[in-house]
């Protein structure tokens, strides 16, 4: 296969994968704490063959990684007392299988023992101990003030985890909009609980997906993927009608 040929297909795999991450942030438009995500792309060298004239390399076009934007999604309004949303910086955290997971999604419950879990069931985990918190299920007025501290009867019971990531960088999608952090490098820097949280009761974030600006992505890609196979086909043509010739000589 020619080197046009190799550099249309890696524009063409590029592009799929980018049309993926588009229709998934379509998909999750309506998903409470979702964050856009977006394809990062690379320019990878390589050495052509020996000649006289022409680039000494060529340019073939990689996935480099995923970029995602942390920016705060609007607070929509719900009136449930457990459904919580953080003004500003920072991330819930839960318990899932024996791992600490950060989320904006603030859709939470207490379940038959007072514990108050994600939608999914997984524990939030307070501010102090990392610990699960646990509440009192016969007591059903609770409030939420002063940075996170969850009041029962006009006491404070626990307060609910506020974490900032020093460095976004280092989180790790598990899915259902949860980040795990990467614990793999010797300089992590290790989140740490913000103590003045700003969280709002009875709301909860909204993705920040612009479905116009995504639908708008998703035309571009299809054009681009249209040019590079009109392309891919102009230099099969070239080259078939190259042989031809040489088979007349």
């Amino acid at each position: 296969m020619d080197n046009a040929m190799m550099i249309g297909l890696t524009r063409q795999m590029t592009l799929r994968r980018s049309m993926d991450v588009v229709a998934n942030n379509i998909a999750n438009a309506n998903t409470a704490g979702f964050k856009v995500e977006s394809l990062l792309l690379e320019s990878t060298p390589a050495q052509t063959a020996e000649h006289s004239d022409g680039p000494n390399q060529l340019q073939y076009v990689d996935a480099w990684g995923m970029g995602r934007d942390f920016r705060q999604g609007d607070l929509q309004y719900t009136g449930r007392s457990l459904d919580l949303a953080i003004e500003g910086d920072g991330f819930f955290a839960v318990e899932n299988n024996g791992q600490e997971q950060y989320t904006r999604d603030g859709r939470f419950r207490m379940d038959e023992t007072g514990q108050l879990v994600s939608s999914d069931g997984s524990p939030v985990l307070s501010a102090d101990t990392h610990a699960p918190i646990i509440l009192d299920p016969n007591i059903s007025d609770i409030q939420i003030v002063d940075g996170g501290a969850v009041m029962q009867n006009g006491a404070e019971v626990d307060r609910i985890g506020v974490f900032n990531i020093p460095n976004l960088s280092e989180l790790s999608k598990q899915g259902n909009g949860r980040y795990s952090l990467e614990t793999t490098g010797d300089e992590i820097a290790l989140p740490e609980a913000v103590i003045n949280a700003d969280v709002q009761q009875g709301y909860t974030e909204d993705s920040n997906v612009q479905s116009v600006l995504e639908l708008t992505n998703m035309m571009t890609i299809m054009r681009s993927y249209e040019s590079v196979s009109k392309f891919l086909k102009q230099a099969e043509d070239l080259n078939r009608r190259a042989i031809e010739r040489l088979g007349k000589v």
